[in-house]
């Protein structure tokens, strides 16, 4: 049995929150470059190197990527041989994440209850999320998630009958409906199958996927090309100033679902797709 201190946990969320949001990883970068060289509109192209130089801005880590700073998501892969120890995991989460946004002077968006609205301070409590996987590791990812493009978010409980077409027309129809305002070019995070609920984990953990890798299926690979292409002959383009550059990415995740149902979350993400993992 491996043991792992909750200090270690906090310490690194805490730099992750940081890092999340001022540094992109290189495969959003990259997708990014090749969406403006194939951009065939001035202006779209103008707005894509705007977006390029706000991201050089951001990695010389004194301005975020956005003001919208997020709701820290983390998610928590923890080998079923590993013992925390020194307090409560839970706890030293949101720790992590209140010295991360206090250090890091990133802005403070959480509200203690969605009705009274009153800000908590600190960022806290962050959206956790637990897997128990083999081995004797932990995995932990911090995706900051902004709200222009999670109130683009939609499910759906769609009848066996809809199909794969129903499933796709969905998708398309999310995107076109989110218009300019999750700050196109948008990454979509798709999940199908499941129940209610799991439809819309799959959706935001799709959001984590690398986008320089095809999805493990060639059925979905496929789907995913299709949409990317059907969402990017929108119009809508960067910052909704027209361009073939609605999307950067479309990544779909499946689970087994019942007989009687056919469940489809859409997880909108903006251009600043922001997450960073650690393995403990």
């Amino acid at each position: 049995m491996r043991e792992i201190n909750v200090d270690t946990i906090k310490e690194n969320i805490a730099r992750m929150c940081i890092e999340a949001n001022h540094y992109l990883d290189e495969d959003l970068k990259e997708c990014m470059a090749s969406h403006l060289a194939a951009e065939p509109s001035e202006v779209a192209r103008n707005i894509l190197e705007s977006i390029g130089k706000n991201i050089e801005i951001a990695e010389e880590g004194i301005f975020p990527l956005c003001q919208d700073t997020g709701m820290a998501c983390v998610f928590m892969e923890i080998g079923q041989d590993v013992h925390i120890t020194g307090g409560s995991l839970e706890d030293a989460i949101n720790e992590g994440v209140r010295q991360g946004y206090t250090e890091g002077y990133l802005r403070k968006s959480i509200v203690r209850d969605p009705l009274d609205r009153v800000n908590t301070g600190d960022n806290t409590p962050a959206y956790i999320h637990y897997d128990i996987v083999p081995g004797d590791q932990v995995k932990i990812t911090v995706a900051p998630k902004g709200f222009g493009s999670e109130n683009m978010s939609r499910i759906k409980m769609f009848p066996p009958s809809a199909g794969e077409e129903g499933v796709k027309d969905f998708v398309v129809e999310t995107a076109k409906l989110a218009g300019a305002n999750p700050c196109p070019p948008i990454v979509l995070g798709v999940g199908i199958g499941g129940t209610f609920d799991k439809a819309a984990l799959m959706a935001k953990k799709a959001l984590l996927k690398p986008l320089d890798k095809p999805n493990e299926s060639p059925y979905y690979d496929e789907m995913e090309q299709e949409l990317l292409e059907r969402i990017n002959s929108l119009g809508i383009g960067p910052q909704g100033f027209g361009g073939r550059t609605t999307a950067l990415a479309v990544n779909i995740i499946t689970a087994p679902t019942h007989i009687a149902g056919l469940p489809v979350a859409v997880n909108v993400n903006c251009h600043v797709s922001r997450h960073k993992t650690v393995v403990l």
